[in-house]
Parts: C-alpha cells; sequence; structure tokens
C-alpha cells in the first residue's frame, strides 16, 4: 500500500497529491505510482514493482534511462559547480550542436522548460512583426503561457476564450483558435485578417491530444501563408525535437519554420529547452533588442551537460531507423492483437512516438479524438499497469520509446497485451 500512502501524504502538502496533473490518474481513475529508481528501459515504484516504461519522462528519455555517458556527464559537471549565473562553454557547444543538427535554428537561446521557449517564441514573433494576434489549433498544447491556454470558439474566427481560471479574457482576446489540418479554414483567415496575424505556432507532429500528424498540405499552407503576409511561423518541437528525427519534424516535412522551440531531448532528463530560428529574427532579443527574455537558470551548467551527451548519441548511425522500427512493430503488433481480439482499435507511430486509438481510424484532428473510446483506453490502461507496463495516464497522451526497447522487451509487452484485450 506504499503508493496509495505516500499518494495521501502528498496531498497534504501538494495541490492533487501532484506536481503536474496528468501524474494525479484523474482520467483513468485509481492510485498514482510513486517512483523510486529506473534503468533502461524500465522504472520501479514504491512498492518495489518494475514496469515497462513508456513515457520516458515525457519524451526526454530517448537513450534510456540512467544511460551511464549521461550519468557520467551530469557527475563530472555536477563536481565543478550548480549554478553560476555566468557563461560557460558549455551553452556554446549547446548551441552550436543545436544550430548543425537543426538548420533552420542560426541562432538559439537557452531557457530551462517548454513553456518558457514557447512564451519567449511568441513574445518574439509579436516584437518583431509589431502585431498581437497569434494562431494557435485546437487540441495543440504549448505550454501554460497565458496566451495558449486557450479553447475554441464556436465560429472560424471566434477569439479565444481562457481554458484556465486565473488567466483574464484581455490576455487570449489576440489569439485564434483553428482546426488542426485544416489547410482551407487556414486560408480564409489570413484573407480576413493576414496584416494583423503576429505568428503561427504548431506541434507539427502533435502529442498532447495523443499522437495526430500534421497533413503536409496543412504545414505547406502554413508556410505559404506566413512567407506572403510577413507572419512568423513558429514550430513547437518541444515534445517531436529529436524525437521523430535527428532534425526533427521540420526535417521530415522538409519544411523551414522562423523560429522553432525545443525541449525534453535536449535536455537528456534535466531540465533544458530552447528557442531559436533566423538570426535576423534572434537580433531582436536582449541584449541586442528590444524583446526581453532572462532566466537565473537559463544554460545550467549540469543540465547542459547532461543534454549535449544525449544530443552526441541519437547521432550514432542507425539510431532513428531502429528507434522508428521499434515503434512502429510496437504499435502494429498493439493493432493486430486487438483486432484479433475484435477490439475497434487502431495504432500509430512516428520515430520514437506512438498514439493508441480506440477507432477504426487514425484521427487526424482533435474532433476526431474526442470521438474515440476514452472508457475502452481505460480499461487497457490498467490492465497493462497491472501486468507490469506504464502507459500515460490519459488517452489524450502520446507514448514513448526509448533505444533501450529492444524485441524482447517489445515481445514481452505485446504479451501482456494479449491478456489485456483477451479480457474485452
Amino acid at each position: 500500500m506504499r503508493n496509495k500512502e505516500l499518494f495521501e501524504r502528498a496531498q497534504l502538502t501538494t495541490p492533487g497529491g501532484v506536481n503536474s496533473p496528468v501524474r494525479a490518474f484523474r482520467s483513468v481513475g485509481g492510485t498514482p505510482r510513486f517512483i523510486t529508481r529506473a534503468e533502461g528501459p524500465y522504472f520501479w515504484d514504491a512498492e518495489g514493482k518494475r514496469y515497462i516504461d513508456y513515457i520516458g519522462s515525457w519524451g526526454p528519455a530517448i537513450v534510456g534511462h540512467a544511460h551511464p555517458a549521461v550519468v557520467k556527464a551530469v557527475q563530472t559537471a555536477a563536481t565543478l559547480g550548480l549554478s553560476f549565473g555566468a557563461p560557460t562553454e558549455g551553452e556554446i557547444l549547446m548551441a552550436e550542436e543545436i544550430c548543425k543538427l537543426v538548420p533552420s535554428i542560426e541562432q538559439v537561446r537557452l531557457v530551462s522548460s517548454g513553456t518558457e521557449a514557447t512564451m519567449s517564441a511568441l513574445r518574439l514573433a509579436r516584437g518583431a512583426t509589431g502585431r498581437d494576434k497569434i494562431i494557435k489549433f485546437e487540441g495543440c498544447y504549448h505550454g501554460h503561457a497565458d496566451a495558449l491556454l486557450v479553447k475554441a470558439g464556436s465560429g472560424l474566427l471566434t477569439l479565444g476564450n481562457p481554458s484556465s481560471s486565473g488567466v483574464p479574457a484581455d490576455f487570449t482576446k489576440h489569439t485564434l483558435v483553428l482546426d488542426y489540418n485544416n489547410a482551407q479554414q487556414l486560408e480564409d483567415t489570413f484573407k480576413a485578417m493576414g496584416d494583423q496575424i503576429a505568428c503561427v505556432i504548431v506541434e507539427p507532429v502533435a502529442g498532447n491530444m495523443n499522437l495526430i500528424k500534421a497533413t503536409p498540405e496543412f504545414l505547406n499552407t502554413m508556410r505559404r501563408l506566413c512567407t506572403e503576409y510577413g507572419s512568423v511561423l513558429i514550430f513547437d518541437e518541444v515534445m517531436c525535437g529529436f524525437r521523430v528525427a535527428l532534425g526533427g519534424a521540420q526535417s521530415l516535412y522538409n519544411i523551414k519554420p522562423d523560429l522553432t522551440a525545443l525541449g525534453k531531448v535536449i535536455g537528456g532528463g534535466l531540465p533544458v529547452a530552447a528557442f531559436g530560428g533566423r538570426a535576423d529574427l534572434m537580433a531582436h532579443m536582449a541584449p541586442l533588442g528590444g524583446v526581453y527574455q532572462a532566466g537565473t537558470l537559463s544554460g545550467n551548467p549540469v543540465a547542459v551537460a547532461a543534454g549535449l551527451t544525449t544530443l552526441k548519441l541519437i547521432q550514432a548511425d542507425g539510431f532513428y531507423t531502429s528507434l522508428s522500427a521499434q515503434t512502429a512493430k510496437l504499435a502494429q503488433g498493439l493493432t493486430q492483437i486487438a483486432q484479433q481480439a475484435g477490439v475497434s482499435f487502431c495504432a500509430d507511430s512516428i520515430g520514437g512516438m506512438f498514439g493508441l486509438y480506440f477507432a477504426d481510424q487514425v484521427p487526424a484532428s482533435y474532433a476526431a479524438m474526442m470521438q474515440t473510446d476514452k472508457d475502452q483506453f481505460n480499461r487497457l490502461f490498467h490492465a497493462m499497469l497491472d501486468g507490469g507496463v506504464y502507459l500515460a495516464p490519459s488517452a489524450f497522451e502520446a507514448g514513448f520509446v526509448s533505444a533501450q526497447h529492444d524485441d524482447a522487451i517489445i515481445a514481452a509487452t505485446l504479451d501482456i497485451a494479449r491478456t489485456a484485450f483477451a479480457q474485452y
């Protein structure tokens, strides 16, 4: 009962007993697992039970938990000091590596969280264009900055309404929320008010309404319109950057955004994120320009050491070929097992990300995702959890495979899935 006891204790001093909402298991029900350690593709809870982990700290653990090279880099960096509040060579090395791997990024600014990265990119786009309005898409999550916590209105150009208490409507009145993968709606919006739009921000591979891929038409339309109207195109690759390919989703789609937000993998498990892009845009950032952003722990030397080591590891020959193959093997295996059990289910994958859907076909939008069977997912989640497989505790979150999920791990997962789907 240790997990239950810890959860009850945590609720006395922490709202909901957790420090990030999805961890509370509110969507799936039951008691959260309190994790004590992790290694490779596994982690262990407070009761000593081992799980095959398919969240990987929500993406960063792409080389597996506690990779020896990453741990060694962190230990070495820690012996030299934990934080300086002054520049380090490690920050330069990290920036150089990011610019090398993501050609659209000519200059980059390091921050500590994905929310900081997207929030700062948004401010930069507004500062550079002198415009206020922004476009985001329903179902895409870009962190908890006020202007981005918005739900869609009922009409095409309805101004966004706050989807969180504590966010004044005035903060979101310039945020337009459109349908993901709807190129025509994007065309119509730019035609109506293109000269007022500072930027479009999008997850080219969405991971917070489960895994949903953008269509090439959708992203190409976005790129063309932003160029035509002088708006800034921001790719939020906090989740999919270095997760789906070495150059991020933009390398798969062959589209060059003006700004990119990164996180997760570039921290290797520690808090590092970044935003960057065209040098002329980045020149608007203080101390060169008038767009202000700062952070005491930005470029923290210990975190940078973890991230830089991870970025080196993922450049090994065949890394992404193997990662993509293992993730596809998992998705295809689960689909086959479910179909054999007569369950309406499908799965999809890209790089090291995957999505599970209780539906006849893979959703392409938030509205389609909302039509999937959440109750069926909750049943699967608990059956897999009981069997020793930890999936994301929500039907609306993507899953993640690491380089340590070998054939034996995938096979063990599918064996547990057969037992789970047999109960349907």
